[in-house]
């Protein structure tokens, strides 16, 4: 075959360190926007940036030039030194080592952007790591709950 033809679409999770609340109203939204620009900038079409106050959700088109854990380390890094500059509130802001990265039908897109942008109502009956150890079970997902959390 003479041409590599990719489409991989990814829903990314991630949190702040320690699920800690860090993520206020006044730069959600330009926080959400940053991630997409980040995303766009390394040519993974963003389709939705969402989350609540201790985690992001990120949906987008993987691209083949791109290894995950070198998306991943784009994302936090840059977004990470971004929001340290917008108020003396976020100097001690972390994102947490690891993060979820989970296949998506496209069939499912519409379905993962509409859970994404839902986040706020969603978590008023759910906590991040009672959503987080249910996607790990929907993907069959091993793993050892010590080192999930840190």
């Amino acid at each position: 075959m003479g041409q590599s033809l990719v489409k991989n679409y990814v829903h990314l999770i991630f949190s702040t360190k320690h699920r800690a609340p860090l993520i206020h109203p006044s730069v959600e939204n330009e926080l959400h926007n940053y991630l997409g620009g980040i995303c766009n900038n390394l040519n993974c079409q963003v389709l939705k940036v969402g989350g609540y106050t201790d985690h992001i959700h990120i949906l987008c088109m993987l691209s083949k030039k791109i290894a995950l854990m070198k998306l991943m380390e784009e994302l936090k890094s840059h977004s990470s030194k971004w929001i340290k500059t917008k108020g003396v509130e976020y100097s001690n802001f972390y994102w947490q080592d690891g993060y979820g990265a989970f296949s998506v039908n496209p069939s499912e897109i519409d379905k993962v952007i509409t859970y994404i942008a839902k986040q706020h109502e969603h978590h008023r009956k759910k906590t991040f790591q009672e959503e987080y150890r249910a996607f790990l079970s929907k993907y069959n997902v091993e793993y050892e709950e010590k080192y999930v959390w840190d």
